[in-house]
């Protein structure tokens, strides 16, 4: 079967998601073509909308409506106030902790780690968060990085930028594997991990 360019567009575009390979896009194209008016139509217009309409806040790195401002003193995006925060690598880990029920408080997500490919410190949302602590009434800051190399170099870094703020940093302990990832946990072990978080930092708090 000769396939058209549109269609060898779409396969190429859906093999670079996660866990998809061109095999897999493939079989996803052939659904999508032979359910055009029950799939192919709803997914286009609620992508564009998406694409038009949300967007990561440049202070904590949740996804936003783009109509909403968020700002240090005056968060629009979550209404209730909390006292701690919890700062993960991506908006998956984000999403597992909260699915878990395990944490209520604000999260902060990075954007990545340093020590990834292509990754600078600097555009990640650490500066941001360390202004975040000290305009918001914050008592606990935990970190939430995975258990890899990269996670705990990125969690050494943003304790280190932290030092000189009056704020508890703890860390995911107990149940959190060596190498593991924050979004592959089940929600016991995310449990663990929070219940016996430890102290990294020797502030007052």
């Amino acid at each position: 079967m000769q396939n058209t360019s549109e269609i060898e567009e779409l396969v190429k575009l859906i093999s670079k998601l996660p866990g998809l390979g061109p095999k897999s896009a493939k079989r996803i194209v052939l659904k999508l073509i032979n359910n055009r008016d029950e799939l192919v139509k709803p997914l286009a217009k609620t992508l564009a909308e998406v694409y038009k309409n949300i967007s990561r806040c440049k202070i904590c790195g949740i996804l936003k409506s783009s109509a909403v401002d968020c700002s240090y003193d005056n968060c629009k995006i979550i209404e209730k106030k909390y006292n701690q925060i919890c700062v993960v690598e991506n908006i998956a880990d984000q999403w597992s902790i909260e699915n878990s029920n395990v944490f209520q408080g604000y999260f902060h997500i990075l954007g990545g780690t340093i020590s990834s490919v292509g990754q600078r410190k600097e555009d990640l949302l650490i500066n941001s968060l360390v202004e975040r602590v000290k305009k918001e009434k914050i008592d606990e800051i935990i970190l939430a990085t995975s258990a890899t190399v990269e996670g705990q170099t990125t969690a050494f870094y943003i304790q280190d930028s932290l030092k000189n703020v009056d704020v508890k940093v703890t860390k995911l302990a107990q149940g959190l594997p060596i190498g593991g990832e924050i979004e592959s946990l089940d929600d016991g072990t995310l449990l663990s991990a929070f219940k016996h978080r430890s102290k990294l930092n020797s502030n007052s708090r």
